[in-house]
């Protein structure tokens, strides 16, 4: 076991939303299941109650643990796009699979989980500061999905907010 690995907390499709996970984002796999034991709050004997994944590199938990708790903002996996076409492709599968959009590259899994699928030309924007950061800032700000071009012509002071 690894010394330090994200726990997510799922109702019960732990291991429908790790393999959702795999098959869409790379060096991302499901490794063990595990079943209860025995009878628990929120499921029983040998339903899927831990699996065992990777997202893009890192360990991940799914826990099985009913519905007292939910997923919020406050975690959220950001994934860094090279591209229109990456960025186009995570958002898209997330969307098209009972998620939803949000506002500046944020959307939720239909599992409820955050993700920000983030262009590297909005992050290499962000970190130059002053005027780049601002333009680029601002017109993220208008976007849900990320658009690339728009973020590319901010930076060169070609386009603002729409």
């Amino acid at each position: 076991m690894n010394k330090n690995t994200i726990c997510l907390w799922y109702n019960k499709d732990a291991e429908e939303a790790a393999r959702f996970y795999a098959g869409v984002f790379p060096d991302s796999a499901v490794g063990a299941v595990h079943r209860a034991p025995s009878d628990f709050p929120g499921g029983k004997k040998d339903a899927v109650l831990i699996v065992e994944f990777t997202v893009c590199g890192i360990p991940c938990l799914g826990l099985n643990g009913g519905d007292a708790f939910k997923q919020s903002e406050a975690f959220s996996f950001q994934i860094a796009t090279d591209d229109q076409a990456e960025t186009d492709r995570y958002w898209n599968a997330i969307i098209d699979n009972g998620g939803t959009p949000s506002a500046c590259g944020w959307c939720k899994d239909k599992w409820g989980l955050s993700w920000q699928i983030t262009p590297r030309v909005l992050s290499e924007a962000m970190s130059k500061g002053g005027d780049v950061a601002k333009r680029a800032f601002e017109v993220m700000m208008t976007m849900g999905k990320i658009d690339v071009a728009r973020i590319e012509a901010a930076v060169r002071g070609e386009a603002g907010p729409a």
